[in-house]
């Protein structure tokens, strides 16, 4: 089951506890980040997404043109679409409807939830979203374009459309579906050749990768993907005194609503527990034997349409003597009061995705109450006397029994409220790179201000003239994207929450000391593993910064943050501008044949292109004052020595140089320098003299002293934050040892830093270090050469 997290425990670090520190800098954000950002008001008539593939129209037209029945190569009907864990014991076969049944048809007198029944498979949490689906038609008809049909123009393709993470995206499928005795084994409909269900299940399974991604999951996470609106997740014994109130709203407004019972052992249909697919699949055989068994004794001459044979899914519901199942969730498709016996009585209608197995107790389909109910007011609560998985149960029953409430808002309307309002809404795309921005929550102070930090500008407040308070309401939901895709590849659902800062005057991303030095001002209430958390907030119009986080660090994935308001607000990534201190040019003698030649501040040929400028001079200066000193005398001898009368050195002497004399450095744990960085060194200086290279893959004395000066500077930033003498830095600390060296680069390029220079185990050792700052010295020395008029943009042609 979904595990939760409280913040108050992820808050151990007595942020307040120290005497307020004002952090304050000039820095200018870039704006999009790693993600990049933009705007987007949640709408179901916005367009599909550009896709790589041909759209729907096109392959359908292919297809009608050719006569050829379209055959899905991104979702092919074999095993890789079933279950990636396990091989199946029994070979199902794909069929398409026609191959199934006599007449079938897409939709059959419009899509309802009673169309709705589960096969084998653990998705009654997707199954109940379509239920809450079919209730609101102008949804349905967007996620299930109506102009679809086994009848006139049929080329066996079929699409459906998904909302996608801020996009909506459309899925084309071919209508192959997985049988075994020629029965359906997943989701149909209760009319045996209406295919409608089957077939958004199968497009739902193809965009997380398989059908057996699909095992396991909250409604909420269907519901989101039908709409693109913003979920409220309810534990009930904890729900607000008004909970029938909003459950009233959600339903008069459109929301989509389900519930669920956990079972005794803590699970809930929100996880998917290992089960043994092949024990699974051979229960459902036997099943469908019997079933077939017992339905060959009816006679169905004379009839159109035979109902589909329901099985039962075996799998890790339980089901209770009250005729409740526990571990599954339920539908709730109508919230009403009615007179009983001359009280005002509240019922909810719940419907089972099974199709059948529903509540036994007070107000169930053959309970005594209906007998005191009048036939004009059965008619407006819709009672059947029928075994299709929908019933009433009255709403104390509801609380004592149901466990979890998950309510998908169409809009963020408050459900307290009686008046819609009109949001807006802005979505921001990032990522957690582990050893670089996934620092985990507040209980990881050294790690926790790296992760994504986005700015939120709480404009205007609330137009409400009954609050005398000047405060903004807004909604924080924090999605993280693709693990259900990725499980395949092991991946679960990580532990999720964000914490809200105010802050001043900055855009630029927040360091170590002011989450030291400053507490949170709203926070979401738990760190819990689900797909999307959220969580209404009302804070005065300020300046703040929201840090989604996972409940662990290192944990690498991607997310999605939304921020609903009321009224005008700016969100964004805080992001550094890239830049560095602005670097002096490096003087060396361009020629190569002079090159063990001593410049002096007098040499002046008077001529164009010679060395008379003050940068020559100062740099003389202080080659004569190093060489008076006893110290530059011994490392001119050792270079002199190994570089012999040329003076020039190659990649494998620059090593010999640089260990010679990076041992004399006791306290400096490292074992040297590779030659291949050695290499890497000499390439860049190349570069840095004259932005060309002459081939000779060579430095001389000057270069290699400038180099040095470099490395010995570096090398005191390196010292301060191996604080254990191992040889090595925290990758994490890698962002505040670039900025002592006067680098400022964005979240992009701190993510690069990690993924080239650290080792598996986030660290980066002394030789890579230096490497990096040696690669990045060169780049804006090189950037600042070419940047002539100095406005941040040059040209380069393909030699440059």
């Amino acid at each position: 089951m979904p595990s939760a997290i409280n913040a108050a425990v992820a808050q151990q670090t007595a942020a307040g506890s120290v005497p307020s520190a004002t952090i304050s800098t000039t820095t200018e954000g870039a704006g999009g980040g790693t993600g990049g950002i933009y705007s987007a008001i949640i709408s179901r008539n916005q367009p599909i997404i550009k896709v790589k593939e041909k759209t729907y129209e096109e392959l359908h037209k292919k297809c009608l043109e050719k006569n050829i029945l379209y055959e899905d190569p991104d979702f092919p009907p074999n095993e890789s679409s079933l279950f990636y864990s396990q091989k199946i014991p029994i070979k199902f076969e794909w069929k398409r409807p026609r191959e199934i049944c006599e007449n079938p048809r897409f939709i059959i007198g419009g899509a309802n939830r009673t169309d709705i029944c589960q096969g084998e498979l653990g998705d009654c949490w997707f199954l109940a979203a379509i239920a809450c689906l079919t209730l609101n038609k102008k949804l349905l008809c967007r996620v299930i374009p109506h102009d679809q049909s086994f009848i006139q123009n049929y080329a066996g393709i079929f699409h459906f459309q998904f909302w996608r993470y801020g996009d909506w995206v459309d899925v084309v499928i071919d209508d192959c579906l997985p049988t075994y005795n020629n029965q359906l084994v997943f989701t149909k409909s209760s009319q045996r050749n209406e295919f409608w269900s089957a077939l958004l299940e199968k497009a739902y399974a193809k965009l997380h990768g398989s059908y057996e991604a699909l095992k396991g999951g909250n409604t909420t996470e269907a519901m989101e993907d039908f709409t693109g609106g913003v979920t409220e997740f309810y534990e009930i014994k904890d729900a607000p005194k008004d909970i029938y109130k909003i459950m009233k709203h959600a339903i008069d407004r459109g929301s989509l609503m389900a519930s669920s019972i956990d079972d005794n052992l803590g699970f809930s249909y929100g996880s998917a527990p290992r089960s043994d697919i092949g024990e699974l699949i051979a229960r459902m055989v036997k099943n469908l034997e019997n079933a077939q068994m017992t339905h060959s004794t009816v006679d169905y001459q004379g009839t159109e349409e035979r109902p589909a044979w329901t099985i039962v899914p075996m799998q890790y519901e339980t089901r209770m003597s009250c005729g409740l199942v526990k571990g599954h969730a339920y539908s709730v498709t109508a919230v009403e009061e009615t007179t009983f016996k001359g009280e005002k009585i509240r019922l909810v209608r719940l419907r089972n995705p099974w199709g059948q197995v529903e509540w036994n107790g007070p107000w169930s389909d053959k309970s005594e109450e209906w007998n005191f109910i009048n036939e004009a007011e059965k008619i407006r609560l819709q009672h059947k006397i029928v075994e299709d998985g929908e019933f009433w149960i009255s709403f104390e029953d509801f609380m004592r029994h149901f466990t979890k409430l998950e309510i998908c808002n169409l809009t963020p309307d408050t459900l307290e409220a009686d008046k819609l309002q009109t949001w807006t809404v802005s979505v921001n795309e990032g990522r957690w790179v582990r050893g670089c921005s996934a620092g985990g929550c507040r209980n990881y102070p050294d790690t926790f201000w790296t992760n994504p930090q986005y700015r939120l500008k709480l404009l205007e407040e609330d137009d409400d003239p009954e609050d005398e308070e000047v405060i903004c309401s807004f909604l924080v939901a924090l999605m993280q994207k693709n693990r259900r895709k990725e499980r395949r590849l092991g991946a679960n659902l990580y532990t999720i929450g964000f914490a809200i800062y105010e802050m001043h005057g900055t855009k630029h991303h927040l360091q170590k000391d002011f989450f030291l030095y400053n507490a949170s001002k709203a926070r979401s209430k738990t760190y819990i593993n689900m797909r999307e958390i959220s969580e209404r907030f009302r804070l005065p119009p300020s300046e703040y910064v929201v840090i989604p986080s996972t409940y662990e660090p290192h944990q690498e994935g991607e997310f999605i943050l939304r921020v609903f308001s009321e009224k005008r607000s700016l969100s964004e990534e805080a992001e550094n501008m890239i830049e560095a201190e602005r670097p002096s040019p490096i003087i060396f003698v361009s020629d190569r044949a002079n090159s063990n030649k001593e410049l002096t501040a007098d040499e002046d040929t008077g001529k164009d292109g010679e060395k008379t400028h003050a940068d020559e001079k100062k740099v003389s200066a202080a080659t004569k004052a190093r060489e008076g000193s006893e110290e530059e005398k011994q490392f001119r001898n050792i270079f002199r020595q190994i570089a012999g009368d040329d003076m020039e050195i190659n990649a494998e002497e620059l090593r010999n140089v640089l260990n010679n004399v990076v041992k004399k450095h006791k306290d400096l744990k490292t074992e040297g320098f590779e030659l291949e960085s050695c290499r890497s060194m000499i390439a860049l200086m190349d570069v840095n003299a004259g932005y060309h290279t002459n081939g000779s893959g060579k430095i001389n004395f000057d270069e290699f002293r400038h180099l040095w000066d470099k490395i010995k500077s570096w090398q005191k930033i390196f010292k301060r934050y191996d604080t254990d003498h191992s040889g090595t830095i925290n990758s994490y600390e890698m962002r505040n040892a670039v900025n002592d060296a006067g680098f400022r680069l964005n979240n992009q390029l701190y993510d690069i830093i990690t993924m080239r220079y650290a080792d598996k185990n986030m660290n980066i050792d002394f030789d890579s270090f230096i490497c990096c700052f040696v690669r990045l010295d060169a780049m804006f020395r090189a950037f600042h050469a070419f940047d002539k008029d100095g406005d941040g943009i040059i040209k380069l042609n393909v030699l440059e």
